[in-house]
């Protein structure tokens, strides 16, 4: 099979943006919300999602960290949140932007940022981090 061919294949296996559902997240009140504030920090470790240009596989690490107000994420449902993305078609960039804006919205946070580190692609290793609020 030639590149073209392999090419096509494969992004023709790739799943679009679209297709993820912020409605797998799920809640859970922060019952010392009132009492004082905390840190979390979260870490997928085996993070994986299709480079949108080649659909090969891209591998990585998320990592959360967030200051709660009143919810926190409940895990298994971010688990199940971040598998969505195997086989999304999705650049790191973007990635981490995501995430971000939908457990944001699904959170309502103090404060958040998402990290991406990406395993090296070609020689080249990529951190993404986005923040809200923004700065």
């Amino acid at each position: 099979m030639d590149e073209a061919a392999l090419r096509k294949q494969l992004s023709d296996k790739i799943a679009s943006v679209e297709s993820i559902d912020r409605g797998y997240l799920e809640v859970l009140e922060y019952a010392y919300h009132s009492k004082r504030e905390i840190d979390i920090e979260i870490e997928q470790p085996e993070f994986t999602s299709v480079c949108p240009l080649t659909g090969l596989p891209d591998f990585g690490q998320i990592i959360i960290r967030y200051t709660p107000d009143e919810k926190i994420i409940e895990l298994k449902s971010l688990k199940y949140y971040l598998l969505q993305y195997r086989n999304v078609g999705i650049f790191y960039e973007h990635v981490v932007n995501r995430i971000l804006e939908d457990l944001v919205a699904m959170v309502e946070p103090k404060q958040m940022e998402i990290k991406g580190v990406f395993t090296p692609r070609g020689g080249i290793t990529t951190t993404v981090v986005a923040r809200y609020p923004g700065g």
